[in-house]
């Protein structure tokens, strides 16, 4: 009897169903990864009766086939993730080029958008182990763009003016620069069954991107100990991190990738959202970027509250 491969295998062998073939019971799985096939009941039930090299020439066959499925299948959500970044960039540099939104909006409404919408498509990607490198080379490319116009060898003004405060090429070796690599940092080291990159994108994306744009509108009244902060962004970050935070773990807990104790979740990532919060507040911006401040303090608050 002729059996289907899935076109897309996920690593997820506790997904399982129970089928009957013949008088026996046979469990196979709904799931299985390349190096899970060998020796897995859904191999056994694929390959039948046979000789030993012919099972072991059927391994080759069928492990060869889900790589090459995998790869081609990384690629395409490569270039769909990267190419998705490319134009909501571009959208906003002839937003900002021809006027219709302010410089400071444009470059917030990437610094919140980009790095969210680039979580959010992390489930796209196959179920390879080698999928999360796949996903960091698209904040690698914008990296490399941004350092090229950075050092002015190939000057870009749409793009300097969408994303900067001030629109000086140097600028994008700072703040932007170290958006996109705690973007590629939090795919290759935590990727989709950790809480913790989740989170720590969420605060920096979001919270922190949030945060200036209620600050900019309603924050006449300042943090005694930084008058560069207001009270308004402070709350707004600590409220929309929370959400976010919140959502993306329930987009993921949702999808099997994460089995969370939501009793104890809403707590731990209360925790995380103040002390990231606090970080923010702290007049430190001209000596430790945003960027690199919010992430490294909710990635340890995170590590912390959810034992990781």
């Amino acid at each position: 009897m002729a059996a289907t491969l899935p076109l897309s295998p996920i690593n997820h062998p506790h997904l399982c169903r129970r089928s009957m073939f013949g008088n026996n019971a046979l469990t196979t799985h709904r799931f299985c990864s390349p190096n899970f096939l060998i020796s897995s009941p859904c191999f056994i039930g694929l390959t039948g009766m046979g000789s030993a090299s012919q099972l072991r020439a059927r391994h080759s066959l069928i492990s060869s086939a889900v790589l090459t499925n995998s790869l081609l299948h990384d690629v395409a959500a490569t270039v769909a993730v990267l190419g998705g970044a490319y134009a909501l960039v571009l959208s906003f540099e002839s937003l900002t080029k021809r006027n219709v939104i302010q410089q400071s909006l444009s470059r917030k409404l990437v610094h919140i958008l980009s790095g969210l919408l680039f979580v959010l498509a992390w489930p796209i990607f196959s179920g390879s182990s080698e999928a999360r490198y796949f996903a960091a080379f698209v904040p690698l490319v914008n990296g490399l763009r941004l350092v090229v116009n950075g050092l002015s060898v190939s000057p870009n003004s749409t793009l300097i003016k969408s994303v900067t405060r001030e629109g000086r090429p140097e600028e994008l070796l700072k703040g932007p620069l170290f958006y996109v690599l705690a973007l590629l940092m939090s795919s290759v080291f935590f990727w989709r069954e950790s809480p913790i990159g989740m989170i720590s994108l969420a605060m920096m994306c979001g919270g922190d991107g949030i945060a200036d744009i209620m600050g900019r509108k309603f924050g006449s009244a300042k943090i005694p100990y930084n008058p560069r902060k207001s009270w308004a962004g402070s709350i707004s970050m600590f409220i929309f991190g929370f959400f976010i935070s919140i959502g993306l773990l329930y987009y993921y807990s949702s999808l099997g990738y994460l089995n969370m104790n939501w009793e104890t979740t809403f707590q731990r990532v209360a925790i995380v959202s103040m002390v990231a919060t606090v970080v923010e507040s702290l007049p430190i911006t001209d000596q430790v970027d945003d960027n690199v401040s919010v992430p490294l303090a909710t990635i340890l608050a995170a590590y912390l509250c959810f034992e990781y």
